[in-house]
C-alpha cells in the first residue's frame, strides 16, 4: 500500500489542506484541482503516481478541507488563490516542480508560471484552458455574463451551478457508462459546498474567472519562449473545456503532447489508468530528457 499523507499547512494565518505521497528526492507534481471539487479529486491519481514523482495536491481555499473565510475576510480571485498557493510551495521548500492542472487549477498554476517561469518543469493539463478555443458558448455565456456585471439577474443564472443536479453533471456528462463514476465523489463536493458562506466563494471565483483570459498572451509568450514541456490530456467529450482547448497548446508548444480520451470533464473517475500511465511516460520530458513515443 501506498503511504499518501494527509497533512495541513498554515499560510498566514489560513490552513490549507494537503495530500502528499513519493520519495522526497523525485520531481515534484504539484496538482491543482477544480471546481466544484478538491484534492479528493486526485485521491486514486495519486498513488498512481508515487513511485515516480514526489506528489502534492493542496485544498484551494473555500474549497475541500482548507480554511473557508468569508468574502469579507478573504478576497476571492484566482489572485489571491494563486499567492496563498505561492506561500505553501515556499512553507514546503518547494521552489522547482511540474504542474498538473485541471479548470481552476489552470488560471491558478498560469499565475504560478507566470510570476517564477523557472521553477515550472512541466505543464500537464487536464481540461484546464490557456486559450480563447475550448470555451463551450452554452456553459460560459452566463460565466462572462456575472463577470461584466454582477447583478441580481446574474447572480440568479449563476446560482444553480451550485446545485446537486449540476455538480453531478460536471461529473457523468460524456462518459459513455456513467455506472464508472462513484458517487461518493460529487457527494463529498456537496457536502463541502454547503459549508456557510462558501456560495458567495463560489459566487466571487465566477465573477473572477473572466479575468483570467487577459493572461492569455503572456502565457502564450512563457509557452514559447521557455520550451516547457506540455502534456494536454483532454476528455474530448467535455461539454464545459472543449478538445479545442486541448490542441491549441501547439500552436505556442509545438512539441506538445495531445491525448483525447473519451470521456468528460473529469477523466480521473473514469480514465485513471490512461491518464496515470500519460503522466509516467511523460517524466523524462520533466526531467528534461527526451522520451520515445
Amino acid at each position: 500500500m501506498v503511504a499518501v499523507h494527509h497533512r495541513t499547512a498554515d499560510v498566514d494565518g489560513l490552513t490549507v489542506f494537503y495530500r502528499e505521497a513519493g520519495p522526497s528526492d523525485a520531481p515534484v507534481l504539484l496538482l491543482l484541482h477544480g471546481y466544484p471539487t478538491s484534492s479528493h479529486m486526485f485521491r486514486h491519481l495519486i498513488p498512481a503516481l508515487a513511485g515516480h514523482y514526489r506528489v502534492i495536491a493542496p485544498d484551494h481555499i473555500g474549497f475541500g478541507r482548507s480554511s473557508a473565510p468569508s468574502v469579507t475576510d478573504f478576497p476571492y480571485t484566482f489572485d489571491a488563490l494563486a499567492e496563498v498557493t505561492r506561500g505553501f510551495l515556499a512553507g514546503l521548500g518547494v521552489h522547482r516542480y511540474a504542474i498538473y492542472v485541471q479548470d481552476y487549477g489552470a488560471p491558478i498554476g498560469w499565475r504560478l508560471a507566470l510570476a517564477a517561469p523557472e521553477a515550472v518543469l512541466a505543464v500537464v493539463s487536464q481540461n484546464g484552458n490557456a486559450y480563447e478555443e475550448g470555451f463551450v458558448p452554452a456553459f460560459w455565456e452566463p460565466v462572462w455574463a456575472y463577470g461584466a456585471h454582477r447583478s441580481p439577474e446574474n447572480e440568479a443564472r449563476l446560482r444553480p451551478a451550485l446545485s446537486r443536479e449540476a455538480v453531478e453533471w460536471q461529473y457523468t456528462h460524456g462518459v459513455p457508462d456513467p455506472s464508472l463514476i462513484d458517487p461518493d465523489a460529487w457527494e463529498h463536493d456537496l457536502a463541502l459546498l454547503a459549508r456557510p458562506g462558501v456560495d458567495r466563494a463560489q459566487l466571487a471565483l465566477f465573477g473572477d474567472y473572466s479575468g483570467n483570459r487577459a493572461l492569455y498572451p503572456a502565457v502564450h509568450d512563457w509557452l514559447r519562449s521557455s520550451r516547457v514541456p506540455v502534456l494536454a490530456i483532454w476528455g474530448r467529450n467535455d461539454e464545459i473545456f472543449a478538445p479545442a482547448g486541448a490542441t491549441a497548446f501547439r500552436r505556442d508548444a509545438p512539441d506538445a503532447e495531445i491525448l483525447l480520451l473519451d470521456g468528460g470533464h473529469f477523466l480521473l473517475e473514469s480514465h485513471l489508468d490512461a491518464v496515470a500511465a500519460a503522466i509516467i511516460r511523460f517524466r523524462p520530458r520533466v526531467l528534461g530528457t527526451p522520451v520515445d513515443r
